[in-house]
């Protein structure tokens, strides 16, 4: 039998547990950012205690700064199982995404075509919908009016030999479908195109193993898999190599450096380390201490993660679909979709979120930068929807408040 996720241990790595102002108040807008764990906390702290000088340089503080940073890029780059080299650290996703479509613009013509969904957060939508002041013809895949999922069926007719590119989450943001992602990059190699994924909104539920995905491109932000705030950029070695350079000039040779035009915090690369820590003592704690390859051990902590959410999703997904105040967006299979929850509910959605908070549950209310999706879905965006989100540090206690509560606000 596969162990079960020992809440308490998981929770105890989270000094946000222990504020007078966060006890007692469960925490339901993960989505927009999780709580750092204490690994993550104290390595960011003692950078800047200790190291907090130009690193890389002949001195041993210099030296040592330069190794912690490279010890983050590396033990993650070793979890999402890929390269160092095809690590890129900038600020954000958004700023991330940015840079890659500006350096992908280079190598388009006139009349090649590029498809986005409405399903996407806009950080992986609208700067490749820009493209078409170059010249790109874009198409969109559409979600389903009614559940907001994609079809693959619908990506099918819109693929051909003029694509190029096709940007798709993970999971959303609002609708909190799992794509899956292994067969619609192959559809998309096939094709002869490029596949960038938005995983933003699904690494959190556990990191991605990258290769396995397909994917030539994988985006996420680690200020929401309990890290420091910045976005991580995996782009696959072949397509690096031909990427034109967005870097300084004289660091067009190094790899990790041709898609960041500024350098990242370095005390945050550091603490980058810090979550691989925090997966360490998790599968530590439930799998022994082994030997476990990094990839192995990631995937691990996400089935721990998964089954976790699943089931505390059972009950919530229930009330909701039977409750005859808010449309649940998605799918009310728990195996289907994230614990990302969104209600376009009867009452305003801005309402019932301080209702909620009146009540102890913090949790979000409006578009969330996903208005594309609220129009397909025929939700006013000035309006937006409810959102409920939960990681897997999230308790069976804290969703029977929310339901409590949610019975009250709603």
């Amino acid at each position: 039998m596969p162990p079960t996720l020992d809440t308490h241990f998981a929770r105890s790595a989270f000094p946000a547990f222990s504020v007078p102002a966060l006890e007692n108040r469960p925490f339901f807008e993960n989505a927009g950012g999780s709580y750092a764990c204490s690994t993550v906390i104290d390595r960011l702290e003692r950078f800047y205690r200790e190291h907090k000088v130009q690193p890389f340089g002949p001195f041993p503080t210099s030296a040592e700064a330069g190794r912690l940073m490279d010890e983050g890029r590396a033990r993650l780059a070793a979890l999402l199982n890929v390269s160092e080299e095809e690590l890129s650290i900038g600020p954000s996703t958004s700023q991330n995404t940015y840079v890659l479509s500006c350096a992908l613009a280079r190598d388009l013509r006139p009349g090649d075509e590029i498809i986005v969904t409405n399903q996407d957060h806009e950080a992986n939508s609208g700067c490749w919908r820009r493209l078409a002041e170059h010249g790109a013809v874009v198409h969109e895949w559409k979600i389903d009016p009614q559940t907001g999922l994609l079809d693959i069926a619908g990506l099918e007719t819109l693929l051909g030999p003029r694509t190029r590119l096709v940007a798709f989450p993970h999971c959303s943001n609002i609708v909190g479908q799992f794509n899956d992602v292994a067969r619609i990059c192959g559809l998309v190699h096939d094709a002869g195109a490029l596949a960038v994924v938005d995983g933003v909104s699904c690494a959190p539920h556990g990191l991605p193993d990258i290769a396995a995905t397909g994917a030539d491109v994988y985006l996420f932000s680690t200020y929401k898999t309990y890290g420091p705030h910045q976005g991580i950029m995996v782009v696959r070695r072949k397509l690096l190599e031909r990427l034109p350079n967005q870097g300084h000039w004289f660091n067009k040779s190094h790899p990790d450096k041709r898609l960041v035009p500024a350098g990242p915090d370095h005390a945050q690369v550091a603490a980058l380390a810090g979550i691989a820590d925090y997966w360490d003592m998790l599968h530590a704690h439930h799998f022994g201490e082994t030997e476990t390859p990094a990839p192995q051990k990631s995937r691990n902590v996400t089935a721990l993660f998964r089954a976790h959410e699943r089931r505390l999703m059972e009950p919530l997904l229930e009330f909701l679909a039977n409750h005859g105040e808010a449309r649940l967006i998605g799918t009310a299979t728990p195996e289907e979709r994230a614990p990302t929850i969104a209600l376009d509910t009867r009452r305003h959605p801005a309402e019932v979120a301080q209702d909620l908070a009146e009540l102890g549950i913090m949790a979000g209310a409006g578009d969330f930068y996903a208005v594309r999706t609220l129009q397909a879905l025929g939700i006013d965006p000035e309006r937006g929807v409810l959102r409920l989100s939960f990681v897997h540090y999230t308790t069976e206690e804290e969703i029977d408040q929310l339901i409590a509560a949610l019975d009250t606000a709603l």
